[in-house]
């Protein structure tokens, strides 16, 4: 009797866990990690008198798309594109006659900011025109 009681004590005791087993969630395969960076750009800012030197690592494919994603840039959408008026923290009040330019390795960019592509070793400058 005894041992009629721990057999089915036993088997219980293995059905149980092998419900156990198969109601427990599957193992999550682990992510993969993010894809590196494949640009790297140089952003020189200068702002009273100051060069600010900023370093990006980037995927995006426009100079606009990086620096929003960096915090970098912010403005307003204008029928030509992004309208820039604040660099690095910094505000150009156009209602002052100031404004943002920027420049690819000293070059003038005939594009604007969101429409400018963008390579690995690019550098921009930015700077205030009055």
């Amino acid at each position: 009797m005894k041992k009629n009681r721990l057999m089915s004590l036993v088997l219980a005791l293995i059905m149980l866990m092998s419900i156990a087993a198969c109601t427990a969630p599957a193992a999550q395969p682990a992510e993969e990690p993010a894809a590196e960076a494949a640009k790297k750009l140089t952003i020189k800012v200068t702002w009273e008198g100051k060069d600010e030197i900023l370093q990006i690592s980037t995927n995006e494919e426009t100079l606009g798309a990086a620096l929003l994603a960096e915090g970098l840039i912010s403005g307003s959408d204008s029928e030509w594109g992004l309208f820039v008026d604040t660099v690095n923290g910094h505000f150009a009040d156009s209602n002052k006659g100031k404004y943002w330019v920027f420049t690819k390795s000293g070059e003038m960019v005939m594009t604007g900011v969101d429409s400018t592509p963008i390579e690995d070793g690019d550098t921009f400058e930015w700077y205030i025109y009055e």
